[in-house]
């Protein structure tokens, strides 16, 4: 069986490095050249909706760890099939994401490093990371833990050196406090249009943080170390995200050019930072293998959870000595190995080919955990078990279902964007797909039960 080996800091650290990714180094700039400096309406709603999901996904974590996390929730609220088709779907939706970090990765190594395939880079990625997942849950947390730190250390030192500039204390910075919020058409240029544009950038941007949910089965007391890691992403995406995006938008204009390609590396330029380009390209590169390897170890959890219920091959629910259920880990990446070969053949092709892929799976996933948890959380309520939750999400049902008005809203919004209405659709006929194939199999595991 899996070993409880994670310790605490390990998962505080890793739910903090989920939630800090690319989306944040990479994202944030494309979402401030739509909406300007209310882009920080757009990160604060995301960031609210965020907050209130994985309330509700450490409530039921706290009260049931266990490595399928939501899906094993959703069955248990909606029945097999619901948590079988959110179980293979945020299966697929990840496999595709790590080979997306371990391209994204190779591309800009390469790049930086001449001489370095793309190919290469990405083959050396994944076999590192694979190891990684491959020696031990505890070793697995050390390493997402390190990932994790630097990024912080980065962003705590973007934070210090951006208020410094705000305040005028770079002598290379000509500060103009914070004119550049409201100097160039306004503190909402684009209009509310830019704001539900600039929302729909952001809100895939906090995806990654459910490996809290899926990580806990695999930590000593979970009940505590889950509200713990909880209480502490929230104030912790509040500061960092939030700040981070304060400090680029106040900083420069918003129709600044060099904010689109790199907002943390324009900023720093801005301060004459020296060698700030060259540590944020690594800083970006630590990013995407942090989240890879966090993927990894979701992925291999939830086919291994899908295993265990009669849902994937027995050969996936099979555990080493070491506590890693080896063939789960072998399966979630190979797909990742395939896309090395991609690179070597098209290299330009395969990023944008994968980014598209992956689609508005999150907003799925999100509703089906709000759904999971109001009904979980009244069963609770009427069976008199309610007051023995060792985490609970705030102002129950209202927030849960105002996170689902939430929900609804930013799939409406999607619908008058081209770009998001194409990933939306093929999300849900992917979800159909996957549930329909789910109906079969529960079908026949019932018709051959006496």
């Amino acid at each position: 069986m899996l070993h409880q080996a994670m310790r605490p800091r390990q998962l505080v650290m890793m739910s903090l490095g989920g939630a800090i990714g690319a989306g944040l180094f990479v994202g944030s700039g494309a979402g401030i050249a739509v909406a300007g400096p209310a882009i920080l309406v757009s990160f604060l709603a995301a960031a609210a909706l965020v907050v209130l999901i994985m309330r509700m996904m450490g409530e039921m974590a706290a009260a049931n760890p266990a490595s399928g996390a939501f899906s094993v929730h959703a069955e248990n609220a909606l029945g097999s099939v619901a948590g079988r088709t959110i179980g293979w779907l945020y299966w697929i939706q990840v496999v595709i994401v790590i080979a997306a970090e371990a391209t994204g990765a190779a591309a800009i190594t390469a790049a930086s490093i001449p001489g370095i395939p793309q190919w290469a880079a990405a083959l050396f990625f994944m076999v590192v990371l694979t190891g990684v997942n491959l020696v031990g849950v505890r070793r697995f947390g050390e390493v997402e833990f390190w990932f994790a730190a630097l990024k912080i250390v980065a962003i705590v030192a973007f934070l210090a050196i951006g208020v410094a500039m705000i305040a005028g204390w770079v002598p290379a910075f000509d500060s103009t406090g914070f004119a550049n919020l409201t100097a160039h058409g306004g503190f909402a240029p684009t209009g509310i249009a830019g704001i539900a544009a600039g929302l729909l950038i952001v809100v895939f941007a906090f995806g990654g943080t459910e490996i809290i949910a899926i990580a806990a089965a695999e930590t000593s007391d979970p009940r505590r170390n889950v509200g713990r890691a909880v209480r502490t992403l929230i104030w912790r995406i509040l500061v960092f995200y939030i700040g981070s995006v304060l400090i680029m938008v106040t900083v420069l204009p918003w129709t600044s050019e060099d904010l689109v390609t790199g907002p943390f590396v324009a900023v720093l330029n801005a301060g004459s930072v020296p060698g700030a380009a060259a540590v944020m390209t690594v800083i970006v590169v630590v990013a995407l293998l942090s989240s890879l390897n966090a993927m990894l170890f979701s992925a291999s959890r939830m086919i291994y959870s899908l295993s265990q219920r009669g849902s994937a091959y027995p050969v996936f629910g099979r555990v080493a000595a070491n506590g890693v259920p080896r063939n789960a880990v072998l399966a979630s990446v190979a797909f990742g190995f395939v896309t090395v070969a991609l690179n070597y053949v098209r290299p330009d092709k395969v990023l944008p080919l994968l980014l598209n892929a992956v689609g508005s799976t999150i907003l799925v996933l999100w509703t089906f955990v709000a759904v999971s948890h109001l009904v979980l959380r009244k069963r609770a309520r009427r069976d008199g078990t309610e007051d023995a939750l060792p985490l609970k999400m705030w102002g129950f049902p209202y927030l849960s279902y105002a996170t689902l008005g939430l929900l609804a809203g930013i799939a409406v919004l999607a619908l008058f964007d081209s770009a998001a209405r194409t990933q939306l659709v093929a999300t849900g006929a992917l979800t159909a797909t996957i549930a329909g194939a789910c109906w079969l199999l529960h079908r026949r595991q019932a018709a051959r039960q006496p």
